[in-house]
């Protein structure tokens, strides 16, 4: 074969095709997933912070074997809770995951409401490469959450802004990074390897704070506290299961008697509602998605419209 064959032959290589299905929480994304999965022969990369822990399922809304109706599904159950898992930990396995599902010749479906790990995927974003210092996260672990963000602050004023203020990891690493690098190095978008179809899905705010509301009182009846104190006799301390955010932060403070049944329902529900709007703060500022209201759109049509991209 001539040189200018093995030339045109690489011109040809298309990039991968890749479907990312995104939005807030409680809309409906792994069930469109599933669906659209079994339509065109794919396989479900989940991308969810939290649902890459083991027994995090409950409170997470972890998918069932049964639910993925014989889909398969990554990057669910990957590790123990009581370790920690990074972006750059995710963007290294969901890309393995891709080439993986890419050379059996289907496609890989992105699913999930974790923006910084999407972004950080699929829109091949930089990751600061600055590792763990452990003597350092023992001196500010020993800290009140409020010291670590006037911390951050004053260390970085740009990442303070746009961090979760109640998620001491984040806040922890954020000011490791600043510490090493002198700020958090902005992200910068590179070029894409895949060719992405993005689908949204979204809805009017009230019926969102509806279905955040009736999928929480769900959870609750099928054993959502029970897993709380199941994790905690495995060995998952409190602390640690505030750090994991929404959900198990609530539950860790009712089971320990912190607050009243009332406060908790009431105060989660408010906050799985705050966290839903800065998820759809963050997908907008995506202009390449195109979003669908599952509350008023046949996912037939969603399904129909995704294919067509796919051509």
């Amino acid at each position: 074969m001539s040189m200018l064959s093995n030339i045109n032959n690489d011109m040809n290589i298309l990039p991968q095709k890749i479907i990312a299905i995104v939005g807030p929480t409680a809309t409906g994304k792994s069930d469109l997933a599933i669906v659209l999965a079994k339509k065109i022969g794919g396989e479900v990369i989940s991308a969810d912070s939290r649902q890459v822990y083991k027994g995090l399922d409950i409170g997470t809304g972890k998918i069932t074997k049964k639910e993925m109706r014989g889909v398969p599904h990554y990057m669910i159950d990957v590790i123990s809770p009581k370790y920690e898992f990074s972006v750059a930990d995710f963007k290294k396995l969901a890309e393995e995951k891709i080439k993986e599902i890419a050379g059996r010749g289907n496609i890989p479906i992105i699913c999930g409401g974790t923006g910084f790990y999407i972004d950080a995927l699929l829109q091949n974003q930089n990751i600061p490469n600055v590792p763990p210092n452990k003597k350092l996260r023992k001196e500010l672990d020993l800290h009140h959450t409020s010291i670590l963000v006037s911390m951050l602050k004053k260390l970085d004023p740009r990442r303070f802004k746009n961090i979760d203020q109640k998620n001491r990891v984040r806040i922890i690493r954020a000011i490791e990074i600043a510490s090493a690098l002198g700020s958090v190095p902005k992200q910068k978008t590179i070029k894409s390897a895949y060719k992405i179809i993005w689908i949204g899905l979204d809805t009017e705010l009230e019926t969102l704070k509806k279905r955040i509301e009736n999928r929480l009182q769900t959870r609750l009846r099928s054993g959502m506290l029970k897993e709380g104190e199941y994790l905690h006799k495995q060995g998952l301390s409190w602390k640690k299961m505030e750090v994991l955010g929404l959900e198990y932060r609530f539950m860790s403070l009712y089971l320990q008697g912190k607050m009243s049944r009332e406060d908790f329902e009431k105060e989660l529900t408010l906050k799985i509602f705050q966290y839903a709007k800065r998820q759809k703060t963050w997908f907008k500022r995506n202009k390449k998605i195109k979003w669908f209201d599952p509350t008023k759109e046949k996912t037939e049509n969603i399904i129909n419209e995704t294919k067509n991209s796919l051509k």
